[in-house]
C-alpha cells in the first residue's frame, strides 16, 4: 500500500513511531482529562476545556516568533522533552497530595498548548526535507496523520481495558512517558540525516507579523482560505460533541461515576473507521479539485453528529450502540479533509511560509474551540443536550453547503504538478 512506502524511509519510519507513542499517550490524557472534569465540575466543565482552547490560541499567537528563531527539528525535541517533564511534575504532586490541583491542572493544559503550537508546525516544516521522492509525500502525511486516528482507536479502547486496575492518575504517567520516548525518537533522525538543513528563519517575524504571514499565504489559494475561515466554527462544534456534551450524555446514563469505560469505546469506535477512512484515502491518489472530497467530509462528520443526537432518544439498553454506530460513520469524513489540506499546504505554499500558516490555521481552530466551549453551558442549560449536539451538525451541514456550492467549477490542477 502506498500509505507504507513512506516507512521505506528510514528517518520516517523513526518519526512515526515516536509520534505513534506521543498520539497514544496523547489520547488517554484526553480521555481521563475530560472525565475528570465532568465527575468534577459537571456541566461547568466546558470552562475547562474552554481554557485549554484559550491556551492553545494564545501559544499559538506568541510562540511563533520565539519558535521561529530555532531549528525545527530541535524544537519539536524541546516541545516534546517540555510536556513530558510537566506531566512528571503532575503525576509526583498527584502521588504527594492525592488529587490533583486546579492551579497544576492548568499549569499542565498551558505547557501542553505551547508544547503543541512548537511541534505541529515544526513537524509541517521538517517532513518535506525527509522524504526525498516529493511523490511519496502524500502517502508520508497520511502515515503521520494516521497515527493520531489510530489513537483513537487503540487510546479510549486500552482506558476501557485497564480503567478497573489503572488509577487516573497513571494515565497522565503514561502520557509524560511517550512524550520522552518522542522526544529521543526524533533526536535519532540527526543521526540518520546528518545532512538535514536547517529550518530556522534568518530574520523571524513579530508574534503579528507572524500570524498576518500565515494569513496571507493561506489566503492568496482561494480553497485554503475558505476552509481556514471555517475551521473553526467545525473543531469547535466537533469538540463541543465528542468531548464535553457526549461525555455528559453518558455520565447521565451512568450514574455514581461510572460510564469512563463506555465514553472510551464510544471514541474507540470513532478511531476505528477515522484509521481505515485514512488508510484508504493516504493510499490513493488524491482527486485534481479536492473541494468535494473535503466538503463532503464535512457533511459526513456532520451526519454523525447528528446521529449521536437521534440516538439519545432511544430506549436506554440501545442507547450506547447508537452512540457507537454514529461516531464509527461520522469519522469517516475526517481525513477526507484533513489530508487534502495538508498536502496543499506543503505543496501549495513557501517552505517559509509554512510554520506560520500552520500556525494560522491553528489558531483558527483554537479560536472556534474557545468559543463554542464557552457557550456550551449557557446552550445546554436554555436548549438541553440534544438540541446542542443537533445545532452542532447543523453547522456542518450549512456551512460544508455552502462549500460545495461556492467551489463547484473550482479548478485546481493535479496536487503533484507544484511538488
Amino acid at each position: 500500500m502506498r500509505l507504507f512506502a513512506a516507512l521505506r524511509i528510514a528517518p520516517v519510519a523513526l518519526l512515526w513511531s515516536g509520534l505513534s507513542l506521543s498520539a497514544l499517550g496523547d489520547q488517554l490524557y484526553a480521555v481521563a482529562l475530560s472525565w475528570i472534569a465532568v465527575d468534577v465540575f459537571g456541566q461547568a466543565a466546558g470552562y475547562l476545556r474552554a481554557f485549554a482552547a484559550l491556551a492553545g490560541l494564545v501559544a499559538t499567537l506568541g510562540v511563533g516568533s520565539w519558535a521561529d528563531r530555532l531549528d525545527q527539528h530541535w524544537g519539536m525535541v524541546a516541545a516534546d522533552l517540555g510536556r513530558a517533564a510537566i506531566l512528571a511534575v503532575l503525576v509526583l504532586s498527584w502521588q504527594i497530595i492525592g488529587a490533583p490541583t486546579a492551579l497544576m491542572l492548568v499549569l499542565v493544559i498551558v505547557v501542553l498548548a505551547v508544547g503543541e503550537a512548537m511541534f505541529r508546525p515544526a513537524l509541517q516544516t521538517v517532513l518535506p526535507h525527509l522524504v526525498a521522492d516529493r511523490q511519496v509525500l502524500q502517502a508520508a502525511n497520511g502515515l503521520l496523520d494516521a497515527t493520531d486516528r489510530s489513537a483513537r482507536l487503540i487510546g479510549p479502547g486500552l482506558i476501557a481495558a485497564i480503567a478497573s486496575v489503572v488509577p487516573m492518575v497513571g494515565f497522565f504517567a503514561i502520557d509524560a512517558v511517550s512524550f520522552l520516548l518522542s522526544a529521543l525518537a526524533v533526536l535519532g533522525i540527526a543521526r540518520l540525516r546528518p545532512d538535514l538543513p536547517e529550518t530556522r528563519l534568518a530574520r523571524p517575524d513579530s508574534v503579528v507579523a507572524s500570524i498576518l504571514r500565515g494569513v496571507r499565504a493561506m489566503a492568496a489559494h482561494r480553497l485554503m482560505r475558505f476552509f481556514l475561515a471555517t475551521v473553526g466554527p467545525f473543531n469547535g462544534a466537533w469538540v463541543a460533541v465528542y468531548y464535553f456534551v457526549l461525555p455528559l450524555m453518558i455520565a447521565e446514563q451512568y450514574p455514581g461515576g461510572d460510564g469512563l469505560a463506555e465514553y472510551g469505546l464510544v471514541i474507540s469506535a470513532y478511531g476505528c473507521t477515522n484509521l481505515a477512512s485514512n488508510i484508504v484515502l493516504a493510499s490513493r491518489r488524491l482527486p485534481e479539485n479536492p473541494q468535494f472530497l473535503m466538503n463532503f467530509g464535512n457533511l459526513i462528520v456532520g451526519v454523525g453528529i447528528l446521529l449521536i443526537g437521534l440516538s439519545s432518544l432511544l430506549p436506554a439498553q440501545w442507547r450506547f450502540a447508537g452512540y457507537c454506530l454514529s461516531a464509527a460513520v461520522g469519522a469517516i469524513g475526517g481525513p477526507m479533509k484533513d489530508l487534502p489540506m495538508a498536502v496543499l499546504r506543503q505543496t501549495r505554499l513557501h517552505p517559509a511560509d509554512m510554520p506560520a500558516a500552520m500556525r494560522a490555521y491553528m489558531s483558527a481552530s483554537n479560536a472556534g474551540t474557545l468559543l463554542a466551549l464557552a457557550i456550551t453551558p449557557a446552550l445546554l442549560m436554555w436548549l438541553g443536550d440534544r438540541l446542542v449536539v443537533l445545532l452542532c451538525a447543523l453547522v456542518y451541514f450549512v456551512v460544508a453547503g455552502l462549500g460545495l456550492v461556492r467551489f463547484r467549477d473550482f479548478r485546481d490542477g493535479p496536487v503533484t504538478q507544484r511538488l
